[in-house]
């Protein structure tokens, strides 16, 4: 199963680019993330046209995430993430496909830090480390695929750009980042 994620940044303005790299690819399950379209504007059509099956989570602004399927209906088994039933960001979707559950998700960017946002960023990547450590237990085959707006290590960033401060590279972010990746 070949899979992908891409972080469109708006989906119905960049749907072109969409179906060409679709074609030319030819993955058979993509997660993508900001798709900057509320639920009733995703493009669900063109995309059938081309034998891919969507579920999506979509918002007008900044998030939204969806699931595309080559083939076969992804079967949603979830559309937040849970732990905060007030939190209402399109930023997570998780379905089965061909027998694996996959997740498509959009962690919060959270600058300015420190502040609210970088708080909301570290919240919801706390939540996201439990689910996911529920989801390793099940023993079930899973794929976290996304835009984890972490930058891992100095090695993962140009070393002549400047991210002072900025919440992807902060050590609490990559203190979380590494937390997930120690679960397996």
């Amino acid at each position: 199963m070949k899979i992908a994620t891409f972080n469109i940044n708006n989906v119905v303005g960049r749907l072109d680019n969409l179906i060409d790299w679709l074609a030319q690819e030819e993955p058979d399950v993509v997660c993508l993330q900001e798709l900057k379209a509320e639920q009733g504007a995703f493009p669900a059509q063109p995309l059938e046209q081309m034998g891919y099956h969507a579920a999506w989570s979509g918002e007008r602004t900044w998030n939204g995430v969806a699931i595309l399927a080559r083939g076969v209906e992804p079967v949603v088994t979830r559309t937040r993430l849970p732990g905060d039933t007030g939190d209402r960001q399109a930023r997570y979707i998780e379905a089965a496909v061909g027998g694996v559950l996959i997740a498509s998700l959009y962690l919060p960017n959270g600058n300015p830090a420190p502040g609210p946002k970088f708080d909301y960023k570290l919240d919801w990547f706390e939540r996201f480390i439990d689910h996911a450590a529920d989801l390793m237990a099940s023993g079930a085959p899973v794929v976290l695929a996304g835009d984890y707006n972490v930058i891992p290590t100095d090695a993962d960033i140009y070393p002549k750009h400047s991210y002072a401060g900025n919440a992807l590279l902060r050590p609490e972010s990559r203190a979380a980042f590494q937390r997930l990746l120690s679960q397996g």
